[in-house]
């Protein structure tokens, strides 16, 4: 018989093969994106992703294994291939140039992202932010000891001092295009239309999702027109060479819709957590009876909780449409204790019935 350290030896040589066949897969894959390129053929095709999935599955059983853990294994291999063939991509089809282009707030996580999308693109990339400098990035401290002659300039700043900033370049608009990156535009409003106004180019983008995102499939980033048409088309070209979904509206329809999309989902995990730490129960009793449900929620909530208190707070205040969303939500938590409390359990499957039609329809 083996002894435990012999299997271990083995169990670390078949870990070291899988990684070595992870890397060919990896190049493989590679490979292939530069034919897409070269083809102009898009980089994800759905139907042979399903394909590749039916197929671990089915070997994963034919070798005694779950064909779940097949399934799993493969996606993880096929979204670190689809990540590698984005990034190939917007390198290979950047905008930049060579183009200059300043991030104000760059030191910041979104700003740092920005920093290397656009430096993968091509376009040189300037820094400004009080907080300090980005490595191998050209870095000041103020934005307003600069020319300000970039082609481009990113407003990567909490959207407090992105209002100010928007209002100071008013004062001297600059040549180039310039987009803030704010999760609402209620606050930024009157900063992006002095800056219109006064004949700077710009617009506003909002990239829903975080500072860690390396794949863009699957991800939206929404365009803001504030007047100036070409702005926006420029800013859209940025994200061309990605998988990303483009979504452009208006100004008062953003926030409206944020108001659901990020305002309601922060406010619900918000009042989950604050239910349990302030439930009596400790967390290890708690996990000790965790279920499916709980522990999903538990996740989503977790994210929430360490995010940055001060962007939240934001969200939830400097948006106008804020208070109606945590209304509905305020109305939907009490109808659910009414019929609880009443015993009616015909109100209580009707509220399942309708969340469940609604749901049916937004997958649809």
């Amino acid at each position: 018989m083996p002894t435990l350290d012999e299997l271990r030896a083995e169990l670390a040589t078949i870990d070291r093969d899988l990684m070595r066949l992870a890397a060919r897969r990896q190049a493989a894959a590679q490979e292939i994106g530069r034919i897409k390129r070269a083809a102009g053929t898009p980089v994800r095709d759905f139907r042979q992703e399903r394909d590749v999935v039916e197929r671990a599955r089915a070997a994963a059983a034919a070798e005694g294994l779950a064909p779940a853990l097949g399934e799993e294994l493969v996606l993880a291999l096929i979204r670190e291939s689809l990540t590698v063939q984005e990034r190939d991509r917007v390198a290979a089809q950047g905008q930049g140039g060579g183009r200059r282009v300043l991030v104000i707030g760059g030191a910041g996580r979104i700003g740092r992202w920005f920093v290397r999308f656009l430096s993968a693109q091509g376009f040189t990339v300037e820094v400004a932010d009080p907080a300090g400098a980005v490595d191998g990035v050209p870095s000041v401290s103020d934005w307003r000891t600069l020319e300000l002659d970039h082609e481009l300039i990113v407003v990567a700043a909490p959207m407090s001092i992105t209002a100010d900033i928007l209002h100071e370049l008013a004062g001297r608009p600059p040549p180039g295009v310039v987009f803030d990156v704010g999760s609402l535009k209620s606050p930024l409003r009157a900063g992006l239309r002095a800056l219109r106004a006064a004949g700077g180019r710009v617009t506003s983008v909002h990239p829903m999702f975080g500072p860690d995102t390396e794949l863009l499939s699957g991800r939206h980033v929404i365009f803001v027109d504030v007047g100036d048409p070409e702005a926006t088309r420029a800013a859209r070209e940025l994200f061309a060479s990605t998988m990303a979904t483009l979504v452009e509206m208006d100004l008062e329809s953003h926030d409206r819709l944020i108001a659901y999309v990020l305002g309601l989902s922060h406010a619900l995990n918000i009042a989950f957590f604050t239910a349990l730490a302030e439930s009596g129960e400790a967390a290890p009793r708690l996990a000790t009876l965790s279920s499916t449900t709980f522990d999903a929620q538990l996740k989503a909530a977790a994210r929430v909780a360490d995010e940055n208190p001060d962007l939240y707070f934001e969200i939830q205040r400097l948006n106008d449409y804020g208070t109606e969303s945590l209304a509905a939500l305020l109305l939907a938590v009490e109808r659910l204790r009414s019929v609880v409390r009443a015993g009616d359990a015909a109100g209580f499957r009707a509220l399942m019935e309708r969340g469940r039609a609604y749901l049916e329809r937004r997958g649809a």
